[in-house]
């Protein structure tokens, strides 16, 4: 059976917040999460706890919980050293403390004997106090819609993604980068050694999280492995699942054992394992952002066939091959598309193929869009990608108000239409003289709006390959599951 949702539901979204080592300083993490409560404007009661302070960031600090005027405190953020911990775990229970976040680090993933010995002392005085742990050395919880962050400036609206992670610093890089390409989340939590809450726990809640729609985890290794595999074949069925395994070598094993005490297990298992159970294996935080995109932007995609369009010659060859690559198909045109190209555009209508070359559509009568439109109207496919480049040989008013807005324009009618699209546009490395290029803040432009009207937008053909690629597998392996 899954864990009490409700229990850790009622955890992560707290009425009172505790920072145990709130300082005035702007350098210690104490200061840090404060500022990130406050920044993100935390709709709950913060109190900064500190034995020598009246006062942090203009909020009343107090020397200690018990200080604390609140009867029943619902989270405590740890930022005291570890030999004060046991020490603050009794000094909560008397405030009724439901779950302490230990932002506290070189405990066990030191693999010293004594940080060990004491990291199952603080466990058992938890237990016996019924105070739930989150951590130690990790950065707890990400919760937009109640203000709740670990991170600076990240989005304060909430979205369909949930994700665990054992990295702080992967969670709020996950968090942010993904937020740039349009994604929002529901909530994200970094849960480090996993000393109580662990990776099995945290799947079966956001996978009953009705707010959630995606999971996303970045796991260096596993408490129990069967109940894992139980929660893992409990979350496939029920939404998407997408995980990022760290310490697949053995430097990366070392790493995880170091980093965050986690026996990490050999890859073959962990591929075999997640391809068994329909879930995601990527292998970087790129690739965890990209399918997370795809999850987010694209419906259930089925089938294989793509129509590619945008890009010169060259471009539409690379991206052809690198799309067959990833197991789909990129058919010929239509016989009737073919007959209403040579009706309308004689002088070229034999040139145009799939992909679909738009430098051709040069001072001839048939727009990109229109051409597009006219593809989605006669010809079946699954997927419509669209390749933009800033580094096509045009100046700016050619470049914004043709090339690109007749691109763009098509895109988003193929997208009304209800078809899959995807866009990708590439900007390559960018150069101190390039910043103020107005090339580049026209492809943030462009960018930003296509992911306003809800399509995903990727960086390289080959990664939005890969990651449709895996969104197809996963649609048809839930479709095959339904059909047993």
């Amino acid at each position: 059976m899954p864990e009490d949702f409700y229990n850790l539901d009622r955890l992560f979204q707290p009425n009172s917040v505790a920072i145990v080592g709130a300082s005035s300083n702007p350098g210690s993490f104490g200061y840090i999460f404060t500022h990130f409560l406050m920044g993100h404007g935390f709709k709950g009661r913060i109190y900064p706890v500190n034995l020598t302070l009246g006062e942090v960031l203009g909020l009343k600090a107090y020397p200690n919980v018990t200080d604390i005027p609140e009867s029943n405190l619902d989270y405590v953020i740890c930022c005291v050293p570890a030999e004060g911990i046991l020490t603050l775990l009794e000094d909560c229970k008397y405030k009724n403390v439901k779950l302490i976040h230990l932002f506290t680090a070189r405990m066990s993933e030191t693999g010293r004997d004594k940080e060990t010995r004491l990291e199952y002392e603080i466990l058992e005085k938890a237990r016996n106090l019924g105070i739930r742990i989150l951590g130690p050395n990790c950065m707890g919880i990400y919760n937009p819609k109640i203000g709740l962050s670990f991170n600076h400036n990240l989005p304060k609206e909430g979205g369909p993604v949930g994700g665990f992670f054992q990295s702080g610093g992967g969670a709020g890089e996950f968090v942010r980068y993904a937020a740039l390409r349009g994604v929002r989340f529901s909530k994200v939590i970094s849960y480090g050694n996993a000393l109580d809450i662990n990776e099995t726990e945290l799947l079966y809640y956001f996978a009953q999280d009705p707010e959630t729609k995606i999971i996303a985890a970045y796991i260096e290794g596993v408490k129990d492995g069967r109940k894992f595999i139980q929660a893992l074949s409990y979350a496939t069925k029920k939404k998407p699942v997408i995980i990022l395994k760290g310490g697949r070598g053995r430097a990366g094993v070392k790493l995880a054992l170091s980093h965050t005490a986690s026996l990490a297990g050999s890859l073959e298992v962990w591929r075999a394992m997640l391809k068994q159970h329909g879930a995601t294996l990527v292998y970087n935080f790129q690739e965890l952002i990209d399918q997370v995109v795809a999850f987010t932007f694209l419906p259930p995609v089925r089938g294989r066939k793509v129509v590619i369009a945008g890009g010169g010659g060259g471009k539409s060859v690379v991206s052809a091959d690198v799309w067959e690559e990833e197991d789909f198909e990129v058919p010929d045109l239509s016989l009737k598309v073919r007959e209403k190209l040579k009706e309308k555009v004689p002088q070229v209508w034999d040139w145009l193929r799939n992909p679909v070359d738009a430098s051709i559509l040069q001072n001839v009568p048939l727009s990109a869009m229109n051409l597009l439109l006219m593809i989605s109207h006669e010809d079946k496919f699954d997927v419509l990608v669209a390749n933009m480049t800033q580094d096509d040989p045009y100046p700016k008013d050619i470049w914004q108000e043709t090339r690109a807005r007749d691109l763009l324009d098509g895109v988003l009618a193929i997208k009304k239409e209800g078809k899959p699209v995807v866009c990708v546009i590439e900007t390559g490395e960018i150069g101190l003289s390039d910043m103020e290029s107005w090339r580049w803040s026209a492809i943030a432009e462009m960018r930003k709006h296509i992911v306003s009207e809800g399509v995903p937008v990727f960086p390289s053909p080959d990664r939005a390959a890969r990651a449709v690629r895996r969104l197809v597998n996963y649609w048809v392996w839930k479709e095959r599951k339904n059909e047993l």
